[in-house]
Order: C-alpha cells, then sequence, then structure tokens
C-alpha cells in the first residue's frame, strides 16, 4: 500500500506506534564523528559547496526533503547541518550486532521490507517525537533526468500530522557521481541547494488530515525541489538536458 493511498484518520495519529529513544552523548559524538568524515571527504573530492544553510531550522524537529538521483545522495543529507538526522534503512542492515550498532549510532532506523508503509511511517513520527530531523526523500527509490515527477505522498503527511516543516533540498551533480548500475564514485562537482522551510497547514494534533490537503502540500514541494534542483545542476555545471 502506497503512502498516498493510506486511510488518513485519527488511528494513525502522533503518538501511536513503535517508540524511538533519544540519542545518547555517544550517538551525537560518534554522529559528529562520521558526519565530518563524509563532509571533508565530499569537500575534496566532489569539491562539494552547499547553497542555504540558513534555512535549516537550528532546533526542533523537520524533514528534510532532497531530490533523489544517486546513492551517495544519503550522505551528501548529512552535510546539509551539523545536527543528527535520522535516516531509514532496511531492517536487513541490522542483523548482525555490530552493524545494527554502527547503522544506529551513524542516525538510521529500520523499516521491515515487505511491511505496509505505515509502519515506515509511525517509525518517522516516532523520530519527530523526539525532536530529531528526519530525511525523507519524497520521489521514494531513485530516479534519472532532470524532472522531477510526481511525489509519494509520505513527507506531506508526516509534515501535516505531526507540525512538522519540510525543508526542500536540490543536489546537482550526484547522478554524474554515481549513477544506477555504477559500482564506483567519480569525482564530479556537487551542488546541494536548500530552500526555505514549508509549513504544512494548522491543524489541531491527531485531527483527520484530507487527501487533498496532503496531495497539495506535496505538489507545493514538489514545484520547490524542481526550482532547487534545476539551480543546483547549474551551479554544478551540468549540462541541461530536454524535459519529457
Amino acid at each position: 500500500m502506497s503512502a498516498q493511498n493510506q486511510p488518513l484518520h485519527g488511528g494513525d495519529r502522533p503518538g501511536k506506534g513503535p517508540a524511538v529513544r533519544p540519542p545518547t552523548r555517544f550517538d551525537r559524538l560518534f554522529y559528529g564523528f562520521f558526519r565530518a568524515i563524509v563532509a571533508g571527504f565530499s569537500r575534496l573530492f566532489w569539491r562539494l559547496e552547499v547553497h542555504g544553510r540558513e534555512n535549516v531550522p537550528a532546533t526542533g524537529p523537520f524533514i528534510l526533503a532532497p531530490v533523489h538521483r544517486s546513492n551517495v545522495d544519503t550522505p551528501l543529507a548529512s552535510c546539509v547541518t551539523r545536527r543528527r538526522m535520522r535516516f531509514m534503512g532496511k531492517d536487513a542492515m541490522w542483523k548482525y550486532r555490530w552493524s545494527a550498532w554502527f547503522f544506529t549510532a551513524a542516525g538510521g532506523f529500520p523499516v521491515h521490507r515487505g511491511t505496509a508503509d505505515r509502519d515506515a511511517l509511525r517509525m518517522c513520527r516516532a523520530v519527530i517525537a523526539v525532536g530529531e530531523p528526519l530525511v525523507m526523500f519524497p520521489e521514494g527509490t531513485r530516479q534519472s533526468g532532470p524532472v522531477v515527477e510526481e511525489l509519494f505522498d509520505g513527507p506531506a503527511y508526516v509534515s501535516c500530522q505531526t507540525g512538522a516543516p519540510i525543508v526542500p533540498v536540490g543536489i546537482g551533480g550526484s547522478e554524474g557521481a554515481m549513477p544506477k548500475g555504477a559500482k564506483f564514485i567519480r569525482p564530479v562537482k556537487i551542488v546541494i541547494t536548500i530552500g526555505p522551510p514549508i509549513e504544512p497547514p494548522a491543524a489541531p494534533p491527531g485531527a483527520r488530515v484530507s487527501r487533498r490537503v496532503v496531495h497539495e502540500l506535496s505538489q507545493q514541494l514538489r514545484k520547490e525541489i524542481q526550482r532547487l534542483f534545476d539551480e543546483a545542476q547549474t551551479l554544478a555545471g551540468v549540462t541541461p538536458t530536454a524535459r519529457s
């Protein structure tokens, strides 16, 4: 069942579902160390530039919604802010004790593949409930090309349910850094552009959220991500191609 087709009612209200513990001091230190390595490598290897950091909230939860063209987009998202970000990952990554420790300390949390999307959205709301930023790729899986197609409603749904703003992000050049099917990364220029937060419509906590409201928020997000993606591609020197 896709996020667009889920019933949006009080049965999915924030506060229900799995608990997510707040980060420990060690979690923050390990994540900061891991992020510093990623950011330093990205600046050297990809000549990474980040524009619009002032648009990232300094406190409180938010949903980071980047365009998705490459596997490197996930680590690149951590370069947006020094704050600890949370990422969804398939549960198989938590199969072993050492990998479970590593991915959890690095900001990840497991989602069971093959289960209803609703379970994943409950985990997302639990992350927001403890006040942490959450990364959600609204295109779902990796896409290709210059056009941001129809988005999944998951980020807009979580935003409407929790009141957390959505921070749209464009990533230019990452598809050239590691396109689909590639086994190795390439030293191309990458630019990240961050837009102003998009606030969800005001609603009482736990109130029913209409599909129309969620879909309209997704459409607003899609337009903003497309604008930021175009800007990031231009700054990264990616040659424009015709849109279909």
